[in-house]
């Protein structure tokens, strides 16, 4: 499964991760926060709240708001 990690900048494209290379750095690393893009789907960042629970990882999973639109929004996915 691939996902999109969050823009630097908001002209930029974002991207494009594998789901086994993030759970090899959370192997390594033993807890990290990502930032995801608002384009990857709610479905799909459940998806990945599952895989990494099945793992054995905790996670927390929350929309953070940058700014009043209501598409300023990245994902935020921190993973014990």
């Amino acid at each position: 499964m691939d996902v999109l990690l969050a823009r630097k900048e908001l002209t930029e494209k974002p991207k494009k991760v594998q789901l086994d290379k993030l759970i090899e750095q959370l192997k390594e690393a033993g807890e990290k926060i990502f930032y995801f893009d608002k384009d990857n789907s709610h479905k799909d960042m459940m998806a990945l709240v599952d895989t990494l629970e099945a793992e054995g990882f905790n996670v927390y999973f929350r929309e953070v708001r940058y700014g009043l639109a209501d598409d300023e929004y990245m994902y935020e996915v921190h993973a014990l």
